[in-house]
């Protein structure tokens, strides 16, 4: 028998146990907060309602990330089948963004039931009517897994998808340092107070490459666009807190590569840059940009006036690279998801058969819940046996999904129409474990569950060949067990690394 979890069981007897009493943890605190802060590990402090001399402070104030303590059980099987499947990954979602009519005939059944999804797609075909032609694709992916662990089924322990993201996967700086965080405090303390039972090893935390493979994406796409002279322009959020993280990308992106980075939001692009008869985009009217990577632009938030709108596409139909681009945006959404579930599907894409088999292993059961006879039964379930599942609609960034006793209310209150940019899909039972978390200067004993990221990095030329497949490192995000979203930007997780077992 192997000496890694391959069962359930095993799993949960391979876990340490942490203790409840954080009272006896407090120099902890300070230890980890001070660490944070000489690593760069932060974010940029909430919002103030300040007046008076003096409190510009307040607008430069840092905190510490959300964290957990010490490293969360992943199982490593699971852990290493989920990094080896990204690059099949990756080339599934390239492939599916290139084939327009899957694109179109999926996206179209929408209707307009999603407005901010159908503004996308229109974009979409505004820019392919133009012909407008670009010198590469770059994909920077992350892949999202819940380990399921149904009760009563000793086989059962599997990761499995929750989402493919797309656009403006965040996190890949923070995630690779708190790996790093976790190390240093073994290794220094070994976790004393910490541990109740059980051992923690440096080996079982895996390196982690995030912090530099995104960075080294976008410079392999700036490459294929061919002016060393040009730059990048990052397309942030006004007010961003997650600033560090995109900070790394911009800091490796010069240190590694010479390359310089603007930030812009769509309204400052709107503003300040302009397509010129070349058909290149220029910030300043002298700065050329080769690739637009954008940390926004995924929700309907993003886009407050049509002036956000026009400076998304300024860079749609210029020649820059925009990561992700128009179809790769439309690729990631719920509903290509849910129709990939759907027989055949993956092997119209996917001819090789054990990738195929990979690749529908981590899927759970995906339903339309439009007026088509399946989604009538999809919905008709949801009503009779809510916990069984979650629903989703056509959303980015945390806190859009209905779970359980929720969905029912919803449901009823949703026309058909409406109802057609949602997707039902099965809720993955995902083991409890106890860890300390640390938010705000405090620490939290809560029973937790954590979600996988594994980041992906696709570059191809402008023929669609491939220059860079690979994945990119991983993000854990944990959670308190009775909360069901998982996004740390959102305000529901803190950022942790896997410990695998």
């Amino acid at each position: 028998m192997s000496k890694f979890a391959r069962t359930v069981s095993e799993f949960l007897a391979a876990r340490p146990q942490y203790t409840r009493d954080v009272g006896k943890l407090r120099e902890y605190i300070d230890l980890v907060v001070d660490w944070e802060a000489a690593h760069g590990l932060v974010l940029r402090a909430p919002k103030l309602e300040a007046t008076g001399e003096g409190s510009d402070w307040l607008r430069a104030s840092l905190v510490p990330a959300p964290v957990a303590l010490a490293p969360s059980p992943i199982p490593r099987t699971e852990f290493e089948k989920v990094v080896l499947l990204q690059p099949i990954l990756n080339q599934l979602f390239d492939r599916i963004s290139r084939d327009h009519e899957f694109l179109n005939d999926t996206l179209a059944s929408l209707g307009t039931s999603d407005e901010f999804t159908w503004r996308i797609y229109q974009m979409y075909l505004r820019q392919r009517k133009l012909g407008v032609k670009k010198p590469g694709v770059v994909g920077i992916h992350r892949s999202d897994y819940l380990i399921d662990a149904p009760a009563g089924r000793e086989d059962g322990l599997r990761a499995k998808q929750v989402e493919f993201n797309t656009i403006a996967a965040s996190f890949a700086s923070l995630s690779s340092i708190v790996g790093d965080l976790h190390r240093h405090l073994l290794e220094r303390t070994g976790y004393e107070g910490v541990l109740e039972d059980g051992k923690i090893s440096k080996e079982q935390i895996p390196e982690n490459e995030s912090l530099t493979s995104i960075g080294d994406g976008i410079a392999a796409g700036f490459e294929l666009y061919g002016s060393k002279e040009a730059i990048v322009v990052m397309v942030v959020q006004p007010g961003e807190r997650n600033v560090y993280d995109q900070r790394w990308v911009e800091t490796r992106l010069w240190e590694r590569h010479g390359i310089k980075v603007a930030r812009l939001t769509f309204a400052e692009i709107h503003d300040r840059c302009m397509v010129e008869a070349d058909n290149r985009l220029y910030l300043d009217g002298s700065k050329e940009v080769a690739v637009a990577y954008y940390r926004s632009g995924y929700a309907p938030t993003d886009f407050p006036t049509e002036i956000e709108w026009e400076g998304r596409w300024l860079v749609e139909k210029s020649r820059a690279i925009s990561v992700p681009n128009l179809a790769y945006h439309l690729a990631g959404c719920k509903k290509i998801q849910q129709v990939l579930a759907q027989p055949g599907v993956v092997e119209r894409f996917v001819s090789d058969r054990e990738a195929a088999s990979l690749v529908r292993e981590c899927f759970v059961g995906l339903y339309p819940l439009d007026s088509s006879e399946e989604g009538q039964k999809a919905y008709e379930d949801a009503l009779a046996d809510p916990a069984k599942y979650v629903v989703k609609p056509q959303r980015e960034g945390g806190g859009y999904n209905t779970y359980g006793q929720d969905i029912p209310s919803l449901l009823k209150r949703l026309g058909a129409e409406e109802r057609r940019g949602y997707i039902l899909m099965d809720l993955i039972h995902a083991p409890g474990f106890r860890n300390i978390l640390l938010r705000n200067g405090q620490l939290f004993a809560s029973e937790v569950v954590s979600e996988l990221g594994i980041y992906g990095v696709w570059v191809s030329d402008a023929d669609g060949n491939a220059v860079v497949n690979k994945h990119g490192g991983h993000l854990l995000r944990t959670k308190a067990s009775d909360v069901y979203e998982g996004g740390v930007a959102a305000g529901f997780a803190v950022i942790d690394s896997p410990l695998l077992v």
